[in-house]
């Protein structure tokens, strides 16, 4: 990575115990430049902070989603029932069964539904994975379309050339990798700036078009693009209008529905800070963020009481003139 900035600390009993660095850029309504520390035209590899556009693929491609199911879509969910329970749904409507996912088996990252499973004798499996329903939209679309679905995951098939459509319009920019993503999905990557710029493409979209369709759905439906709780759908239902999605490795998007975009990628893939850096990056560009003040306080621990915090990191308070 080229040079990176300080975006968060770890600070017990007073000592700086980790430094989270990275890239960070926050556009204006129209695009430019507001705020950015590290490099914003960095090139990464954005995991699931992608999925809004490739939801917005499946619905290009014509796949019959609406409400929760553009949002389960658009999610990483936490694989509870009322989450599986739309991922049958749409892979019913393909005319097809669980096996025909593509992603990994897993158990579901909501701890109440896991042990309820593991209790009950149960085990890993397709639905529970946190991109099933990415997986079960693209298999829709391509029923849809009478593509094959065997291969949906290749790089060249024709729903993926959709979703490089999609991503190369949304972020301004071409694809500048390619590889597969932890689900079995490809992967494209893109600069830190092309994904802030592709969230606030997203919430500045024309009714009625796909992208808005996206950002209306993951905003009405917070649930199903995460959990409950999640930091996503948290900070959804907390600040009115917000788009939110973060991905693996410490990558994040928001947006404000003026049109304020923040995107960053921690260099060391740590998300802990995330969402706080993503909410005081907005703050400080003039985005009212104060209903997600419980997202913002991040204390540390020592015997299970509060002994430290997870704060702002020196670079972006110096970018900011502490105004973050």
């Amino acid at each position: 990575m080229s040079s990176v900035a300080e975006l968060a600390v770890v600070r017990r009993g007073g000592f700086i115990e980790s430094r989270h660095t990275g890239h960070l850029v926050v556009l204006d309504a129209a695009g430019e430049v507001a705020l950015a520390v590290g490099d914003p035209d960095e090139v990464i590899l954005p995991r699931s902070t992608v999925k809004p556009l490739q939801a917005q693929a499946c619905l290009r491609a014509g796949a019959p989603l609406s409400g929760e199911e553009v949002a389960i879509a658009a999610g990483s969910h936490t694989g509870e029932e009322r989450h599986v329970e739309v991922v049958r749904r749409l892979l019913a409507r393909a005319g097809l069964e669980p096996d025909a996912l593509g992603c990994p088996v897993d158990l579901p990252e909501h701890e109440p539904t896991r042990n309820a499973i593991l209790a009950a004798g149960g085990s890993a499996d397709r639905l529970r994975m946190n991109c099933s329903g990415k997986h079960a939209a693209m298999l829709l679309a391509c029923a849809a379309n009478g593509w094959e679905t065997a291969g949906y995951l290749d790089p060249a098939h024709p729903f993926q050339v959709v979703v490089r459509e999609v991503v190369e319009e949304m972020t301004g920019g071409p694809v500048r990798h390619v590889t597969v993503d932890g689900c079995g999905a490809p992967l494209f990557g893109v600069t830190v700036r092309g994904l802030a710029d592709s969230f606030r493409r997203l919430v500045l979209a024309e009714p009625g078009t796909d992208a808005a369709v996206v950002a209306e759905q993951m905003r009405a439906h917070p649930f199903f693009v995460g959990g409950e709780p999640h930091a996503n759908s948290d900070a959804m239902r907390l600040v009115p209008g917000l788009l939110s999605k973060g991905g693996a490795e410490g990558v994040i998007g928001m947006a404000a529905p003026t049109g304020e975009a923040v995107a960053m990628k921690m260099a060391d893939g740590n998300p802990r800070a995330t969402t706080l850096v993503g909410l005081a990056a907005l703050r400080a560009v003039g985005v009212d963020v104060s209903g997600a003040a419980s997202l913002m306080d991040l204390p540390v621990l020592g015997g299970g009481v509060p002994v430290g915090e997870i704060d702002l990191g020196a670079d972006l308070l110096a970018a900011t003139g502490g105004a973050a």
